[in-house]
């Protein structure tokens, strides 16, 4: 997803520095194309050869660099960039963004770029906590960068607090969040279930199924990244939740069920991609059941059907998407759910197709309305799930 696009790094006077190569040669290995601008004083901590080693192009540190192109580096570079990023970023530098200061190479780049700019303030506690610094910091807000929040821990000048760096991986998920492609669902609020429902035999026994959450998950992600209000109700998975979403965890079918239907007003878009238990035990035991010799059957009842609730108590202008997974006969089957639950189209796959199934990195869909049918290739999930959610805006 990041594939193609140009990244500018402004790395500042701060120990921190040294993290950012290791940005620079993650956002190589993803297919960016690389520009670092330094700070004098940032390099200091880190030489500017590391970066150049890494990302093949120079590193610029110089206003007025003759040995540069002929062009002028910080329009041109400004012009070209996808996002720009400055981590880590002095208090100096901030203050000098915020009061309009471009004289150096990275703030005078920061002045002529109009795309996203990201700033990760590093620093130490006291710092990061004056005032000073907060009003520069809601200042930049209100001009529409993007203030990624420092993480807190034992920094080193020997403090613990605010003011820690966040990790590659945060990093990351923001320079994703503003490249990843135009946000077309901005200002749509987006609900996803994913995952398994647990229900509880007793305190150390349950009934689950196979379900993993990887398609859920990478719709809430995908669904995020084009701009929408993402609300995750998930069951137990192993998965991290995606940054930028609102996690529900519940356990059970209950669960989800009381998770959903108290969100459900509000949203633009649901997708219930989960996969709920059908039955639960009529009756928990508090105690650990013990095997005996006798009977040991256990009584189910049927759980709320959720999908069917959706459809039958429908809001106006409301999008409903269900998943049907099938063993056998899976279009005549998963048309019948569609008409039954009364809901606006059905994403079908079969459990014994290659590449398909639960805990695959890949599926195989068929997106059916009342209306249309279309047949998807075998495909990562992540791209399922922009497909899916280019089949529900053009429906």
């Amino acid at each position: 997803m990041l594939s193609g696009k140009t990244i500018v790094l402004g790395v500042t006077g701060s120990v921190a520095a040294y993290k950012m190569a290791n940005m620079a040669s993650m956002l190589i290995k993803r297919g960016c194309e690389v520009h670092v601008i330094m700070t004098e004083n940032a390099t200091n901590f880190i030489n500017p050869i590391a970066f150049e080693s890494l990302t093949n192009t120079k590193c610029l540190v110089e206003t007025f660099d003759r040995n540069f192109q002929f062009h002028v580096a910080h329009v041109s570079l400004a012009k070209k960039a996808d996002a720009m990023l400055i981590a880590p970023a002095s208090a100096n530098v901030i203050g000098k963004i915020a009061g309009g200061i471009a004289d150096d190479m990275l703030t005078t780049t920061v002045m002529a770029c109009k795309s996203p700019v990201l700033i990760a303030p590093a620093m130490n506690t006291n710092m990061y906590e004056n005032p000073i610094l907060q009003d520069n910091l809601e200042k930049l807000r209100t001009y529409g960068y993007t203030v990624i929040e420092p993480a807190s821990g034992h920094l080193a000048c020997g403090d613990t607090g605010a003011g820690k760096m966040p990790s590659e991986e945060v990093l990351m998920a923001y320079i994703e969040r503003a490249v990843h492609r135009p946000k077309d669902l901005a200002g749509k609020k987006v609900l996803i279930t994913a995952g398994p429902t647990r229900e509880a035999i007793c305190p150390v026994r349950y009934i689950t199924n196979h379900s993993t959450g990887k398609m859920g998950y990478a719709l809430a992600k995908t669904a995020m990244l084009r701009g929408a209000d993402v609300t995750l109700v998930t069951g137990p998975t192993e998965i991290k939740p995606p940054m930028f979403v609102t996690t529900v965890p519940v356990v059970s079918a209950a669960d989800m069920y009381e998770a959903v239907m108290s969100r459900k007003k509000e949203q633009d878009i649901i997708i219930k991609s989960a996969a709920v238990a059908d039955y639960t035990p009529a009756q928990v035991s508090d105690e650990k059941m013990k095997k005996t010799d006798g009977d040991m059957s256990i009584p189910l009842v049927r759980t709320k059907d959720i999908l069917q609730e959706l459809g039958h108590t429908k809001e106006e202008g409301q999008f409903i998407c269900g998943f049907s997974m099938e063993t056998q006969n899976m279009l005549e089957n998963s048309r019948k759910k569609l008409k039954k639950k009364q809901i606006d189209m059905i994403a079908a796959n079969n459990l014994k197709e290659s590449g398909a199934g639960f805990g695959t990195d890949t599926n195989v869909v068929t997106l059916i309305t009342k209306d249309q049918e279309k047949q998807l290739p075998m495909m990562s999930k992540e791209d399922v799930a922009d497909a899916i959610l280019d089949f529900i805006k053009t429906s």
